[in-house]
């Protein structure tokens, strides 16, 4: 599977972890920051992740920041993300399942690669349910457009 990873430089160490652990699984992974603790935007990191995984080359994202909200927020700002900030495999497993997410974010400052390591290995290998499951999804992206292109009454 494509990943494409990054983090802030609360979430570089998680990041690191996790990011070997998946070459490591046989995934191809782009790292796209940050390369060390040293203090990044977070926003610019989820935005790559995210347009990553919109676009295509990538099949998924993972995002490290020290609560994994902040990124979660920004990456979901890019057109066809559904980001979400998980703590536990069962949350990874229905957020496939059910809304067909496609980037995960972590908390680098309250989880270690023990937690973070099961968390990624379920989001990466749960297909998404569709059926009744697809519906939903299809009214996220139409609030997603309606948003992007505002009728003339809405100017």
């Amino acid at each position: 599977m494509r990943i494409h990873i990054g983090a802030d430089h609360a979430g570089f160490t998680l990041k690191e972890a996790v990011r070997e652990h998946l070459v490591e699984a046989g995934h191809d992974v782009t790292d796209v920051g940050a390369y060390s603790e040293e203090s990044v935007d977070y926003p610019v990191i989820a935005e790559k992740v995210g347009r990553a995984v919109a676009s295509g080359a990538a099949d998924r994202g993972v995002i490290v920041c020290g609560t994994g909200l902040g990124v979660a927020i920004a990456a979901n700002k890019v057109r066809g993300v559904r980001a979400v900030q998980v703590m536990t495999p069962a949350f990874a497993e229905m957020a496939r399942r059910h809304n067909d997410a496609n980037v995960v974010t972590l908390a680098g400052r309250s989880i270690g690669s023990d937690e973070a390591f099961p968390i990624v290995d379920v989001f990466l290998s749960t297909d998404f349910e569709g059926d009744r499951h697809q519906r939903r999804v299809d009214q996220i992206s139409a609030i997603e457009a309606a948003e992007a292109c505002p009728t003339p009454s809405a100017l």
